[in-house]
């Protein structure tokens, strides 16, 4: 009787810790799940970043004037009314012409 008690005590213990260490719900899959808690935190506050530029950029679009003036410059090489685009290349970037 005794010894039948033990072997089902025991085979019990390996049973619970079997599933606390390599169950669906135990100590290894905690791990996992925040490791990718770390990693989605990591993207969150790079995407949190990103979008405190953008509203300061709308920000800036909204007060004023010069701040689309500034864009329409750099990003769509526009030029106002009364000023000269002067276009200075490199002469050693270009190959020279053969002329015969």
């Amino acid at each position: 009787m005794r010894k039948s008690l033990l072997t089902f005590l025991v085979l019990l213990l390996i049973v619970l810790q079997w599933q606390l260490w390599f169950g669906d719900s135990g100590l290894a899959k905690k791990a996992q799940i925040e490791e990718q808690l770390n990693i989605k935190k990591i993207e969150n506050e790079k995407l949190q970043k990103r979008n405190n530029q953008i509203a300061r950029e709308i920000i800036g679009l909204k007060k004023g004037r010069k701040s689309v003036e500034e864009k329409a410059r750099e990003e769509l090489g526009m030029i106002g009314k009364g000023e000269t685009f002067f276009f200075v290349s490199d002469m050693e970037d270009q190959e020279p012409i053969n002329e015969r």
